[in-house]
């Protein structure tokens, strides 16, 4: 081989190589991130595009309908990080799926609830006793359900239980088919319409039964990509502080609201009331060993651990882990704040 083509296959060989290293580091920039139809401050970056811009990652934004049905999507590989609630979250963990929280988006109280039906006969908790309720399957609305009849010393053969999605629920609430519901948004909305609130989240938390919801991602995409996790929390970070330092940037008649109702449905006006609605924690609570910091003693970890316990007496799962520390981390929170 002459010197001419020497240098012919070195450059031509190079240049392959850099194209196959961009090539590379591209598909290793895309990821999948699921969400469902909560109001979240959060949930604005996604509309418009803060997120992608902020991570530098090609990211393909999933709506579900159910934790459940996101954590399934993560065990099939599909999807790397998703907003799910504490529920679904510890049946997930119990049967050895490997994620991790890493920014929790709220915790019990009042965006969730029991709405019973006008004309159901309910107005107290004590008017439940055969009555037909709803939530969707395994969410954190379903487990505070179930906490709720059991701390009124209720089952499920005293009050009829029915694990249906939430848009199902709708239905069957305005047909008359059941007498209310435990839900989110945009379902409470909905179901307030033809009834009230009997109870909620925060209500059946002071019962003993607390959840919360998160962000989490697959423990391999979480060791992998750091620095990902550290721009998304930061993020979520930022629109938070923008919700609590500006309510009138997040009042009905605000780009935020119009944006989350052009995401999530509805109408600009219930999106900014669902906000309000909402019990959000600071970076540097959430960093602390109350919730994500401090391993096997973190808030959230007793958390998960309580709700597995109780979802195995349900029969939900089968085991319960001796501790839910390796599910829970401040990595990207104490790095977002440094």
């Amino acid at each position: 081989m002459n010197i001419k083509k020497l240098l012919t296959a070195v450059v031509f060989g190079v240049g392959s190589l850099t194209i196959a290293a961009v090539a590379a580091d591209a598909a290793d920039r895309k990821v999948v991130v699921a969400y469902q139809t909560d109001a979240l401050p959060s949930s604005v970056a996604i509309a418009n595009g803060d997120f992608a811009k902020e991570t530098g990652y090609d990211i393909d934004f999933r709506k579900f309908n159910s934790g459940a049905e996101i954590f399934a999507a993560i065990a099939s590989g599909d999807v790397q990080i998703g907003y799910v609630g504490s529920s679904p979250f510890a049946a997930a963990a119990s049967r050895g799926l490997e994620v991790k929280a890493f920014y929790l988006s709220s915790i019990s109280g009042i965006d969730e609830a029991l709405v019973v039906r006008n004309g159901a006969g309910i107005e107290s908790l004590n008017d439940l006793r055969g009555k037909k309720l709803a939530a969707a399957p395994v969410s954190t609305d379903h487990y505070q359900l179930l906490a709720l009849i059991k701390s009124l010393g209720l089952s499920e053969r005293d009050v009829q239980v029915f694990a249906i999605p939430q848009p199902e629920i709708v239905a069957s609430y305005n047909r008359g088919d059941i007498d209310g519901g435990f839900v989110w948004d945009p379902a409470l909305t909905e179901l307030k319409k033809n009834g009230k609130v009997l109870v909620t989240s925060k209500d059946v938390a002071d019962r003993g039964a607390p959840t919360f919801s998160a962000w989490v991602a697959t423990s391999q995409f979480a060791a992998d990509n750091p620095k990902f996790l550290k721009s998304f929390a930061s993020v979520i970070t930022k629109n938070y502080a923008s919700f609590a330092a500006d309510k009138a940037a997040w009042g009905p008649d605000s780009d935020n609201a119009k944006s989350l109702a052009k995401l999530l449905g509805g109408t600009a006006e219930q999106q900014a009331a669902a906000l309000k609605n909402l019990t959000l924690l600071t970076p540097e609570v959430q960093a602390s060993v109350a919730w994500l910091g401090g391993g096997e003693k973190s808030g959230a970890a007793k958390i998960l651990k309580d709700t597995a316990a109780f979802l195995k007496e349900q029969g939900k799962v089968s085991e319960v882990l001796p501790n839910y520390g390796n599910f829970v981390t401040a990595d990207a929170l104490n790095n977002a704040t440094n």
